[in-house]
């Protein structure tokens, strides 16, 4: 466990060193910073006076986590994007001539490594998202004097959903070396494939005649990690304060996530390098 932990903050001090992870937190304090200014010049003495005339906590939380989302949800799925671009190269670059060599002569298993590595990048993804949504919860509790620290949970959904992308990544990082591949697949499913499965499922299934049809995507459907209900749904439900109401994504998206991380795992101790 000691091994894991020193990969993790090796990696963490390698990704503070890169400038496209500098950029990264860059954005985020730029956003905040405009998000700041926007709420201190905005005159919303209106919309708090009605809040407070109605003498209900309910008024208040909907309209801030309804402005808590409407800056959360699209910068969410835009940070998402950048965290795995950002992160993509971590994999290929250990496992360049040289890197590895150095690494695999050290005191520690494959399994460590590669697990360190992984959990080393998420966890700095996670520090950045937190500082993101901490910073939004903030400036509007200031701004409302309203705290409702629920809302402080959508980080570890965002960094949920971006763990079980990245697990993809890592997979085919130790495949083929490269980060292409698998940072082009968990950008097809975040972006078209697990929207149009979800689709499918609340709106199109009625439609489909054909069980062998319907029985292959509902395959397809729970197979697939279901980022679009992660980010949707239950961010949204647990922004309103309402709790997580379907635990079924999760579950399905977690047993993704271990089994890619087993199955990493097994090819990369059978690599030869």
């Amino acid at each position: 466990m000691n091994n894991i932990f020193q990969i993790i903050q090796f990696t963490i001090r390698e990704a503070l060193a890169r400038k496209v992870f500098i950029s990264f937190g860059s954005i985020i304090l730029f956003i905040l910073v405009v998000t700041l200014l926007f709420f201190w010049l905005a005159d919303l003495t209106t919309l708090t006076s009605v809040a407070n005339q109605s003498g209900q906590n309910i008024m208040m939380r909907e309209i801030v986590s309804s402005l808590e989302l409407l800056i959360i949800n699209p910068l969410a799925n835009l940070g998402l994007l950048l965290a795995i671009f950002s992160s993509a190269s971590f994999i290929p670059v250990m496992l360049e001539k040289g890197n590895i060599d150095l690494l695999l002569s050290k005191p520690i298993s494959r399994a460590q490594l590669l697990l360190g590595k992984y959990f080393g990048v998420v966890l700095f993804v996670f520090l950045n998202i937190f500082l993101f949504v901490f910073g939004v919860w903030l400036i509007i509790s200031i701004k409302f004097s309203y705290w409702d620290a629920s809302f402080l949970t959508l980080a570890f959904v965002i960094t949920f959903a971006f763990a079980v992308l990245y697990a993809l990544i890592l997979l085919f990082g130790v495949i083929t070396k490269n980060s292409i591949l698998g940072m082009m697949i968990a950008y097809l499913i975040f972006l078209i494939i697990s929207p149009l499965l979800l689709w499918y499922k609340e709106k199109l299934n009625e439609f489909v005649t054909s069980e062998i049809v319907d029985t292959i995507l509902d395959g397809f459907y729970y197979m697939v990690p279901q980022t679009a209900e992660l980010m949707g749904m239950i961010m949204n439900d647990l922004a309103m304060g309402n709790g997580i109401t379907n635990f079924q994504p999760i579950i399905t998206s977690f047993l993704f996530l271990i089994s890619t991380l087993v199955f990493s795992v097994f090819l990369f101790r059978r690599k030869d390098f």
